[in-house]
C-alpha cells in the first residue's frame, strides 16, 4: 500500500464526481495521472517549439473512453501554467469547421468564449487580456522615461507603443482592421468609455453579423464570417505573443461530429478547411500557434465518411509501415492512443482509493490485494483486453468504493461476485459501434 497522497478535499470531490459522471475534472489531474508518459512527452516538445515561434498540428486519437479529452485537459493545464492561452471547443451538428449556416463561426465564438489563463481558467479571458496588455505597456513606457502617471507625455510614449504592436498585427492577412480595432480598444480604456470597449469586444467575438452594423459601430468594413475565421485565430496568436504570453494552443475535442455530417460535400468542405489548417501549421504561415484534435480510430481512417476519405488529408496522415502498437511514431501528427495496462490502471486505482479515504475521512481500508482482484475481474470480461476503456474501469471502481462507504458490512470480495460487477452495465463497445452510443469526454 502506498503512502496516501494528501488532496485538498475540495478537489476530491470535484475529481470523483467528475469522473464517476463519465467527464474529465478540470482540476485535479495531476493527482490521479498515469501512463501516457510517451504522449504527454511528445505534446510538450510541440509547446516548446510553439513558445520559439513555430506551429504545430496534432490529432489525437482513440476510442470512446480510452482518455483522449483526459490527454487534452492534461496539456491545457501544463500550457496555461507555462503563460499560454488556451481556447477550446467541442465540435456539434452546430459548431464545424465550415457550414452553410454559420457552423464554422459558431465554432468560432465557442473558442473565443472559451478564451482561458492560468488566472482566469474558466474562460472569458479576452477582455481580461485586453486591459492587462495596456496596463503592462502603460507600466512598461513609465519605468522606461521615468515619467509621472499623468504627465501627458507619458501618454505619448505609450502611443508608440501600442502603434508598434498593432501595426506589427497589420502586416498579417485581415491584420489592418484587427490592429484598429486594437487601437480603438486601447483608446476606449484610456478615455474609460466601456460602451466602444464593448463594441470592440463584440467584433473580436464574431458577434457582428452585417458589415453594414459593423460599420456604424466602430468604422470598420468588415467582420468576421464562416470563411475566414480561422484567419483571425492566427492573428490572435501573433497578437497574445506581442501582449506577452506564450502562445496560443487551440483543442477541439469531438472531431467525430464531421463523420457524422450526412452530406458528402458538406463533410467534404469540412476536411478542406482541417487541411487548410494543417497546412498553414506546417508550412510555417502560423506562429505561435498550436492545434490539438481528437478523433475517434473510425472518425479518422474511414475512407467512405472520415478524414480518409479526402485523399490530400490521407496521404499526409496515414500511418508509416514501421509504426505498430507498442512502437508508435511520436513525432507523427497523429498520436493514437494505446489501451492503459493492467498494471497502470491498478496505479490509477490505487490513487482514487487514496482520494476517497481523504475525501471522507476514514483509513482506507482497501488493500492492493483487493485491487488486484478488482482489476482482474474487470479485464477477466470476454473482449475486454480489446474494449475495456479507462472510463468503464474507472467509474465501476468509484461505485465500488462508494457502495463499500455506504454498506460497511460488505466486504470488497462479496461485492465483486456480484452479477452487477462480473458483467459491467457498460460492457465492451466495439471499434465499428454507432459513434453516438457513448459521447462521454473522458
Amino acid at each position: 500500500m502506498t503512502t496516501q497522497q494528501k488532496v485538498p478535499r475540495r478537489i476530491a470531490q470535484t475529481v470523483l464526481n467528475s469522473l464517476k459522471g463519465g467527464v474529465v475534472p478540470r482540476i485535479g489531474l495531476p493527482y490521479i495521472t498515469v501512463g501516457r508518459k510517451h504522449e504527454i512527452e511528445a505534446l510538450l516538445r510541440d509547446v516548446e517549439i510553439i513558445s520559439e515561434g513555430g506551429a504545430s498540428f496534432r490529432f489525437i486519437v482513440g476510442r470512446y473512453g480510452s482518455g483522449k479529452s483526459f490527454l487534452l485537459q492534461t496539456i491545457r493545464n501544463y500550457v496555461m501554467d507555462r503563460g499560454f492561452i488556451v481556447a477550446d471547443a467541442d465540435l456539434s451538428p452546430e459548431r464545424r469547421l465550415q457550414g452553410t449556416h454559420g457552423q464554422g463561426l459558431a465554432t468560432y465564438r465557442e473558442l473565443i468564449g472559451n478564451l482561458s489563463t492560468k488566472t482566469k481558467p474558466e474562460g472569458g479571458a479576452l477582455p481580461l487580456v485586453l486591459d492587462r496588455w495596456i496596463s503592462a505597456v502603460q507600466n512598461e513606457a513609465m519605468q522606461e522615461t521615468g515619467l509621472a502617471p499623468d504627465d501627458p507625455a507619458l501618454s505619448q510614449a505609450t502611443d508608440k507603443k501600442i502603434f508598434a504592436v498593432t501595426s506589427s498585427v497589420s502586416e498579417l492577412v485581415h491584420g489592418f482592421e484587427f490592429g484598429r480595432l486594437l487601437s480603438a480598444y486601447y483608446h476606449a480604456y484610456i478615455s474609460g468609455d466601456d460602451e466602444t470597449k464593448g463594441k470592440v469586444l463584440r467584433w473580436f467575438r464574431g458577434e457582428y453579423t452585417l458589415k453594414s452594423e459593423a460599420r456604424e459601430a466602430l468604422g470598420v468594413h468588415v467582420i468576421i464570417t464562416d470563411d475566414d475565421w480561422y484567419d483571425y485565430l492566427k492573428l490572435f496568436s501573433a497578437f497574445f505573443r506581442l501582449a506577452g504570453y506564450q502562445g496560443m494552443m487551440i483543442m477541439v475535442d469531438e472531431l467525430v461530429n464531421l463523420y457524422k455530417i450526412p452530406n458528402s460535400i458538406t463533410r467534404q468542405y469540412n476536411y478542406e478547411k482541417l487541411l487548410t489548417m494543417y497546412n498553414d501549421t506546417l508550412q510555417g504561415k502560423a506562429r505561435y500557434l498550436g492545434i490539438i484534435m481528437c478523433a475517434t480510430p473510425q472518425a479518422l481512417e474511414d475512407k467512405r465518411r472520415g478524414i480518409y476519405s479526402y485523399e490530400a488529408l490521407r496521404s499526409r496522415l496515414a500511418e508509416g509501415r514501421f509504426s505498430k502498437p507498442g512502437a508508435r511514431d511520436m513525432l507523427a501528427p497523429v498520436i493514437r492512443l494505446e489501451p492503459l495496462t493492467a498494471e497502470e490502471m491498478l496505479v490509477l486505482c490505487e490513487k482514487l482509493a487514496d482520494m476517497h479515504a481523504g475525501l471522507y475521512a476514514y483509513p482506507r481500508t482497501v488493500t492492493t490485494e483487493d485491487l488486484s482482484a478488482f482489476i482482474q475481474t474487470e479485464y477477466g470480461r470476454i473482449g475486454a483486453e480489446q474494449n475495456i476503456t479507462p472510463r468503464e474501469v474507472i467509474r465501476d471502481f468509484i461505485e465500488l468504493l462508494d457502495l463499500l462507504l455506504q454498506h460497511p458490512d460488505q466486504g470488497l470480495s462479496t461485492l465483486l461476485a456480484s452479477d452487477q460487477f462480473s458483467f459491467s452495465k457498460s460492457d465492451a463497445v466495439p471499434d465499428d459501434a454507432e459513434p453516438g452510443i457513448m459521447e462521454f469526454t473522458l
